[in-house]
């Protein structure tokens, strides 16, 4: 153990952080040093893993929307062969009741049981695009009375 020398600005206090400096005001100990640099790194380290989510996410955005290119792809693929199908079955039904209704009366009645189920689709579409539009509203409106 040394004991400090008179002409030292040092202080007993003070042995561990070195000789005071012009600009050392004497606040900031070894500790507070210490805690500081931790913070710093854990800032530091929070930003990156910030920036490593940020990749992974858009990493796996793109392989969602390169899958989803392909599922596009095959579901108008299978779409085409069900609509030559369904004309296929058309053409087929106005054939098979043709002899039994005459050509015009097979086409009238194929195209007039095609047209209904065109109708109830779209009368079906149409309740629940209101259901979702109601929905829409009835949100705004909680928001506009919450406000």
């Amino acid at each position: 153990m040394t004991v400090p020398r008179g002409d030292s600005a040092e202080t007993p206090d003070d042995r561990g952080r070195g000789p005071l400096s012009a600009d050392d005001d004497g606040a900031g100990t070894a500790g507070d040093r210490s805690l500081v640099e931790d913070v710093e790194a854990l800032i530091e380290d929070g930003k990156t893993y910030l920036e490593a989510e940020i990749a992974y996410q858009k990493t796996r955005v793109a392989f969602i929307a390169d899958g989803a290119k392909e599922a596009i792809v095959y579901v108008a693929i299978s779409s085409a062969f069900a609509v030559l199908a369904l004309i296929g079955l058309t053409v087929g039904l106005i054939i098979a009741l043709s002899p039994i209704l005459t050509p015009f009366g097979a086409s009238a009645l194929v195209v007039g049981l095609l047209i209904a189920c065109a109708l109830l689709a779209a009368r079906a579409a149409q309740k629940r695009w209101h259901a979702l539009m109601g929905a829409i509203d009835l949100g705004s409106a909680k928001d506009r009375r919450e406000k």
